[in-house]
């Protein structure tokens, strides 16, 4: 199954919980695709004691998952992206909910 996952917020505890749905998926065999738009953006930005998002975004990176980022959202936060946020298009955005088999969005 190819899996988008669209985020376009920075509640620690909802994007903890979409990135451990993409590594469950990644783990079953998944492609996972995840473009970050709006306050998404900021993921790797994220600080909380009990919801460890940067660490478990790394985990979804180093198991094969794709992160994308809306460049445009990225520049208004005067942002040039991280391995985890790469600059991206909104073309990547429209190939990611095309292709996707099923579409989850946070």
């Amino acid at each position: 199954m190819k899996l988008g996952i669209v985020i376009t917020q920075t509640d620690p505890e909802t994007v903890f919980n979409a990135m451990r749905l993409a590594l469950y998926s990644l783990e079953q065999g998944d492609e996972v695709r995840i473009f970050l738009s709006g306050k998404g953006v900021e993921i790797d930005r994220i600080e909380d004691h009990i919801f460890n998002v940067k660490a478990e975004a790394q985990k979804v990176l180093d198991a094969g998952g794709e992160f994308l980022a809306c460049g445009v959202c990225l520049k208004l936060r005067n942002s040039e992206g991280s391995e985890i946020c790469p600059l991206s298009t909104l073309k990547d955005h429209y190939e990611i909910v095309r292709d996707s088999d099923r579409l989850v969005t946070v």
